[in-house]
């Protein structure tokens, strides 16, 4: 199947700089293979807000606006007469999900010195055909019935300080651990499973793709928003159109051996889509090259949409603004602690407030997976380091000021010692997991136990290797069941030189263990790890800057006309 750019959820009460597309997949479908294989090579390059466009404003003048913004707000959202009315409208509109699903190993990221947290929202694109809208849109009639996929996924994280923005798109082929999921409609209990991230959707919901992000990231996500097809389309034309650009004449269309297509047709150079044809640029998968393309496709056309939304001025238009609010509610899902006009409204607001270029798209790093060629894994180092800025709050773009300002999810001087002491070493049970296989690698032979002897030297005692073995994690970590457990992790930890934002609780285990990842193949002292500075993000990653307008697509030689 194919999939679409992802929707934001800004949109929602939002003018300026809250419209995040997001869509699904196309036509190619392969049930048991979770949907879809790729046409053409895996090539391919792989926003948001930004202040007003226009002319300068008067620092009055801009207190005026900044007031009327305000009285309008009121009038959306107020608590009497029809303006109450509206607001409950809108409020019913929202249909809202389990904020998780599954256990997640992630932990929400200790606040700067200001006392700020970044915030990081999932946005998910179903490949839904369950309606007759949806259907009509793409896709085939053999889907229906069928649980949908999450053919789009994309992490926003918004800074701190709210000066930066840095998404992350992971291609819907990409095969990653999913955690054990309860479906929260029918409570049906799905096993931990090896497989491409879209079928994590069909697992236990939006939930359950959260938690699968959270799991492969260590990234505490904040909430998630969903859309399909027909969302898509609808939010597509109350933004009015958005201009995009191929460098070839396109069609993408079924050629022989190669089924589906989004039936996207367009000429060479820049031009305005909107509606249904919104919806096929961001499905388009084979005319791009691959999933990695397409995602490359998809973030262009969302830093087009943040720039056409900016020079909008869509709080002096009562009727466009209340059309998009009315729009975004009925096409967006969102996580329950979100599932109010007045929450989606305060996000927009802080949102808005990036400008484009702080805004950065990405795409994850990925190889092909050597188990099945149509499909990718994480490419290692190059995926981490864009976990680790996500997670470090280090902006993905150079354009902002030096700050001296950390967030604190894994930075070890803001890190906090438990305030249970630790118990004596000899007193410490420790199991040593080896999870150093990777993608690209295979297992180290005996880290467990090189490791667990290392410990026992230092003066634990009980330190013991586990002989299971078959585990796989990018980065070390130390897990702890419960919080009396929590000194004694994180005096392991210190003795072995491993940094406190690697000590977990997880209820996976059931007393401390030192899960040795592929970042740590030799050695008994954890190697010290480099801090990313901002804009240090992997060439492989595509980055494209939210205020680039140069971005030109190259469509592959068979679906040129």
């Amino acid at each position: 199947m194919a999939q679409t750019g992802v929707r934001k959820e800004v949109p929602v009460v939002e003018d300026e700089g809250t419209g995040f597309p997001t869509t699904r997949d196309e036509g190619s479908t392969d049930a048991a293979d979770g949907r879809g294989r790729h046409g053409g090579g895996r090539h391919g390059g792989g926003g948001r807000r930004g202040g007003r466009r226009g002319t300068a404003r008067s620092p009055r003048r801009r207190r005026a606006l900044r007031w009327s913004a305000t009285v309008l707000s009121v009038v959306i959202l107020g608590t009497a007469g029809a303006g109450y009315l509206y607001y409950q409208n809108l409020n019913d509109n929202l249909e809202t999900g389990r904020r998780s699903g599954g256990d997640s190993k992630a932990e929400k990221p200790q606040p700067n010195a200001a006392g700020q947290t970044p915030l990081n929202i999932l946005l998910i694109g179903s490949d839904s055909r369950n309606t007759a809208e949806n259907l009509e849109l793409g896709g085939s009639r053999s889907s229906v019935g069928s649980k949908p996929l999450a053919d789009v996924q994309m992490l926003v994280h918004l800074s701190a300080d709210r000066k930066s923005a840095s998404v992350v798109s992971i291609p819907r082929d990409t095969r990653v651990d999913i955690p054990a999921c309860t479906d929260p409609e029918t409570g049906e209990t799905y096993p931990a499973t090896n497989r491409i991230i879209n079928e994590s959707l069909a697992r236990g919901g939006a939930g359950c793709t959260l938690t699968t992000w959270e799991n492969l990231t260590g990234v505490y996500i904040d909430h998630w928003m969903t859309i399909d097809f027909a969302g898509v389309v609808s939010i597509a034309d109350a933004v009015g159109g958005v201009e995009v650009c191929v460098r070839q004449n396109v069609w993408d269309r079924p050629l022989p051996g190669v089924p589906g297509g989004s039936g996207l047709k367009l000429k060479a150079g820049k031009q305005k889509v909107q509606g249904k044809q919104a919806l096929q640029w961001l499905r388009t998968r084979h005319a791009f090259y691959s999933d990695v393309g397409r995602a490359k496709a998809q973030h262009m056309y969302m830093n087009s949409m943040i720039r056409t939304l900016k020079q909008q001025n869509v709080f002096t238009d009562t009727g466009r603004l209340m059309n998009l609010a009315e729009t975004a509610t009925k096409a967006l899902k969102v996580s329950e602690e979100i599932g109010r006009v007045e929450q989606l409204y305060d996000l927009a607001m802080q949102l808005k407030t990036v400008p484009t270029n702080r805004i950065t798209m990405t795409t994850l790093p990925t190889v092909t997976d050597p188990q099945n060629a149509n499909h990718l894994v994480p490419a290692g180092a190059d995926a981490e380091k864009i976990w680790a800025m996500i997670r470090d709050d280090v902006a993905f773009d150079k354009n902002g000021k030096a700050s001296s300002e950390k967030t604190g999810s894994t930075q070890e001087s803001l890190q906090k010692e438990s305030g249970d002491p630790a118990a004596d070493d000899a007193e410490i049970g420790v199991l040593v997991q080896n999870a150093t296989r990777s993608d690209s690698e295979g297992a180290v032979d005996g880290r467990a136990g090189a490791l667990a002897a290392a410990l026992v030297e230092k003066g634990f005692t009980r330190a013991a290797a586990d002989t299971t073995g078959g585990l796989s994690v990018e980065k070390t970590v130390v897990r702890y069941p419960s919080a009396e457990l929590e000194g004694d992790a994180q005096r392991v930890a210190k003795s072995l030189g491993i940094p406190l934002s690697s000590v977990q609780k997880s209820t996976d285990v059931s007393g401390v263990t030192l899960v040795v990842g592929a970042d740590w193949r030799s050695g008994t002292t954890y190697p010290k790890q480099t801090a990313p500075e901002a804009g240090d993000v992997p060439e492989s990653a595509g980055a494209i800057n939210g205020s680039d307008r140069g971005q030109c697509m190259d469509v592959y030689a068979p679906y040129r006309w």
